[in-house]
């Protein structure tokens, strides 16, 4: 028997062989991939830290808590040798409703934005003063009390600030005057105070801020109010609004907390307790930005070399024309390419429209190098149509979020299933033998 290797077979063989240099040279690629993604990332870090000093040079983040009342007391001695010790008694409002309104706005350094803004906070309320023997093996110094407002970055405060009481309006001082609760802020000294009666008290001022603004509930109940025209706010804190409205006007939300949804009393004595890690509030979100998005864009980029490889290898083998590594490496360089042009140009004019520019100049790109190697427009216009495909299936993927793992998953298993069905019609794998047979009869 003699088996004669058609030049089919030898093509199989270079074939393979080329195959594998595909495989390395994709594995090559995942280098740059790699160094797009770092830039990507370090061009997100820049902005991150603009914004940081942006917030250092305007006001941070605000955390609003307060009015508090604040009176000293002395411990009264159990024994001959121990000495008296002072401490702070601090007791919360029975009741408090704050509302706000935050005007927005976008400061720019280069191509770097950050979102600041200046609210105008309204604070009303009342106490319930204690009775003057409320307090045992204390002595209750009255005379000495004082209101503070707990603010986390004094520097967005705008004018002068008074607290009206019953019988007096108290301008606001700088700092505090004990760290039991906050760490900045404003007070407010010599309140006249009869112990067991009411106070209420009231008051207004303006504070500016960035990316966002919490509430602190220190009422017994606390009604809270935001208003702003921002169009994407993120509640978050420790408590999430029992009504909201959001709109291409803005949004508005409303919450009630009362002293049971806490962990901290009405009223205790030194630094037991940390109001402010139960504050509420709202961000003024920005939607996910070009870097997120450019960022996750790259990750699919050796699916976008392997899918090219694959529609040329399909060309190589339906037209029986060979192509050179080299012009795999030129549309691998291009296919690489198109991520840090997208990154580039996301940051001028948005992510959408940067991916439209940069997708269709890299289709056009390809399509033009593989019709010019075939000489044939059929030719260019198949790779044109795939990387069409393609290109869209992958921005589809972006804006999805949510569903955009399963979504990947069933458009992967349907383009395998169209793979596997295209080659198993190539008769590229059949031997053409001929077999000669001599007999001979011994």
């Amino acid at each position: 028997m003699k088996i004669e290797i058609s030049d089919q077979s030898k093509w199989q063989l270079s074939l393979t062989f080329k195959l594998g240099l595909l495989a390395f040279l994709g594995l090559v690629f995942l280098i740059p991939l790699q160094l797009i993604k770092e830039v990507i990332m370090e061009r997100q870090l820049n902005g991150e830290k603009v914004k940081k000093e942006i917030s250092d040079q305007w006001a941070a983040k605000q955390v609003v808590a307060g009015p508090v009342l604040n009176i000293p007391v002395r411990s009264i001695p159990s024994e001959k040798d121990e000495k008296s010790v002072i401490k702070i008694w601090h007791i919360l409002p029975e009741n408090l409703d704050i509302t706000g309104y935050i005007k927005p706005g976008i400061r720019y350094r280069g191509i770097y934005k950050s979102v600041v803004y200046d609210s105008d906070l309204k604070i009303t309320g009342y106490f319930v003063l204690p009775a003057a023997d409320a307090l045992k093996n204390f002595v209750v110094l009255w005379n000495e009390a004082y209101y503070t407002v707990g603010i986390s970055d004094n520097r967005g405060l705008k004018g002068k600030i008074i607290l009206k009481t019953n019988s007096a309006e108290l301008e606001a001082e700088p700092g505090m005057r004990d760290n039991d609760l906050f760490q900045s802020g404003i007070s407010f000294i010599n309140p006249v105070l009869v112990p067991g009666n009411k106070v209420s008290l009231s008051m207004n001022f303006s504070l500016s801020g960035s990316e966002g603004l919490l509430l602190t509930p220190l009422g017994k109940l606390t009604n809270s109010h935001l208003q702003s025209e921002w169009i994407s706010p993120s509640f978050n804190g420790s408590f999430l609004p029992v009504k909201r409205n959001i709109d291409e006007k803005g949004f508005s939300a409303d919450w009630a907390v009362t002293h049971l949804n806490r962990n901290f009393p009405q009223n205790w004595i030194g630094s037991t307790y940390h109001p402010m890690e139960s504050s509420f509030g709202v961000d003024l979100f920005q939607p996910v930005d070009h870097y997120q998005k450019s960022y996750r864009s790259s990750r699919y980029g050796i699916l976008f070399i392997a899918l090219t490889f694959l529609v040329l290898i399909f060309l190589e083998i339906t037209r029986k024309e060979s192509i050179h590594i080299f012009h795999y490496f030129l549309v691998s360089l291009g296919l690489v390419l198109f991520f840090s042009l997208l990154n580039s140009l996301s940051e001028q004019v948005g992510f959408n429209i940067a991916y439209l520019i940069s997708s269709s100049a890299t289709i056009l790109m390809i399509s033009v190098f593989t019709g010019t190697l075939f000489k044939e427009k059929k030719t260019a216009l198949i790779v044109f149509g795939m990387l069409l495909i393609l290109y869209s299936f992958i921005f589809v993927l972006l804006t999805l979020n949510d569903y955009a793992y399963l979504a990947g998953n069933i458009g992967l298993f349907i383009l395998l299933a169209i793979i596997m069905r295209l080659a198993g019609k190539l008769s590229l794998f059949k031997k053409e033998t001929r077999i000669d047979s001599n007999l001979s009869d011994k």
